[in-house]
């Protein structure tokens, strides 16, 4: 059986790129306006807020684990709203090499892994448009025993911390993506997946790319009316069912073009166009160049 998930993280090639470990006490937050790379944090003891753009406050607790795919607008806080001076204050660094924020002295109120993850994909925006906006893992068992085995590494001075501090951390990334259950997920791929019946359509069309596929035949798929699935889909993955399949077919036909697999007829056909002229229609206004410049520039002819 295909698992879509699994797809689109493989393609994704996620890891970390680095890490920081940070306490914090009194007035303190780090704003952070970097877009598109995928950031997470690991609430270690304590507690804190994270502020997304507009979005009201988040509160997080120990244990909990927060994961957005695509980096935008955030600010990381005290459990009290900081003073404007306080924020983006520079930390000061502690022989242990944590990160203190806020008040120096004394004890502190959070402390927290936080880190700047990387895609390895050259199609990380296309395949992140896939994911949720933000994943927040709280009281999730299968998670736990990562959790504390990050937790601890991060305090302890062992040889090769930061490898393994990383591998870690690259498994706890793949693992909140696939965790549904307990996962508050916003729209996206996680919770089509959780619905049984949006779960076997996204399967189907991941499983034949190729077969062209009409809404009326997916709502078939998932047992519900057209206008029922339709409605469904677009609010638990955040696309319309066809924009779901296009994003995903111009996916994996990037990937075939850059590793040269196939014309650029082939192409087409393997990712369920009828013809070459319509795929590379489509593919120039998604990706914003034809197919064979695309696969010129990339390496792939």
């Amino acid at each position: 059986m295909i698992d879509p998930l699994a797809e689109v993280v493989t393609l994704l090639q996620p890891s970390l790129r680095r890490s920081k470990l940070v306490s914090a006490a009194g007035s303190w937050g780090v704003r952070q306006a970097e877009q598109g790379n995928p950031v997470y944090c690991l609430i270690l003891d304590g507690s804190c807020r994270l502020t997304l753009g507009d979005d009201e406050p988040m509160a997080l607790q120990a244990g909990d684990f927060v994961l957005i795919p695509a980096w935008r607008d955030m600010l990381l806080s005290g459990n009290e709203p900081p003073r404007p001076e306080d924020i983006d204050r520079h930390p000061v660094e502690l022989p242990n090499g944590e990160h203190r924020q806020g008040t120096p002295e004394g004890p502190h109120e959070v402390r927290f892994l936080a880190g700047l993850c990387e895609f390895g994909s050259p199609d990380a925006a296309l395949l992140v448009s896939l994911l949720p906006r933000v994943v927040l893992v709280r009281d999730e068992p299968r998670l736990s025993t990562l959790v504390q085995l990050a937790s601890d590494e991060a305090r302890a001075q062992r040889p090769a911390r930061e490898v393994v501090l990383a591998r870690l951390l690259e498994v706890l990334f793949i693992e909140a993506l696939r965790s549904t259950a307990g996962t508050d997920a916003s729209p996206g791929l996680l919770r089509g997946l959780a619905d049984a019946r949006l779960g076997i359509a996204i399967r189907h069309m991941h499983e034949n790319p190729t077969r062209a596929w009409t809404v009326v035949q997916l709502a078939k798929e998932a047992a519900l009316s057209r206008s029922s699935f339709f409605e469904r889909f677009s609010r638990e993955v955040g696309v319309a069912p066809m924009e779901y399949l296009l994003a995903w077919r111009m996916g994996l036909a990037k990937q075939l073009l850059r590793r040269g697999e196939g014309t650029v007829a082939e192409v087409a056909e393997r990712v369920g166009y009828s013809s070459a002229s319509t795929f590379s229609v489509a593919f120039a206004r998604h990706v914003g160049m034809p197919p064979m410049r695309f696969a010129r520039e990339s390496g792939g002819l």
